[in-house]
């Protein structure tokens, strides 16, 4: 079976970080009835977020978070198929990146150190997914 793989951005409305722990737990609730696995960082008020599973179920999945109100600016930055699932462990793993982040990971600092933005992936694609692994293995 083939997995769908989406990645994208988006920004908090307001940067209004009481938004957070809702926004993860509705994640959390909703996505193994769904099938869906991902991984959420947020950084200086802008999310990147992969989501995995069913293709329908990712798209309707997607689709819900354009019309959350919560998210603004969001812009897919892959979508495509993949054999397996590189989040399986994790209805949706988060993390909050930090300045001690920024310290520890020079090389990938500038996409996250004043917020994901898509154009800062638009060189390198790959990068984002790399982002969203690195962060989950120390989750583990």
């Amino acid at each position: 079976m083939a997995f769908s793989q989406l990645i994208y951005v988006s920004d908090l409305v307001n940067k209004n970080e009481a938004e957070l722990a809702p926004i993860l737990e509705s994640a959390v609730r909703r996505n193994p009835a769904d099938g869906i696995t991902g991984m959420l960082l947020y950084s200086g008020g802008n999310f990147l977020q992969v989501l995995e599973g069913d293709p329908a179920q990712v798209r309707l999945t997607y689709e819900r978070i354009c019309h959350d109100p919560r998210h603004t600016h969001i812009t897919v930055l892959t979508e495509e198929e993949v054999a397996q699932r590189h989040f399986a462990n994790w209805s949706m793993g988060y993390r909050q990146l930090s300045a001690e982040d920024v310290a520890r990971f020079p090389d990938y600092a500038p996409y996250f150190k004043l917020g994901f933005k898509a154009t800062a992936f638009d060189a390198k694609p790959g990068v984002a997914l790399e982002l969203l692994e690195l962060f989950s293995k120390g989750m583990l």
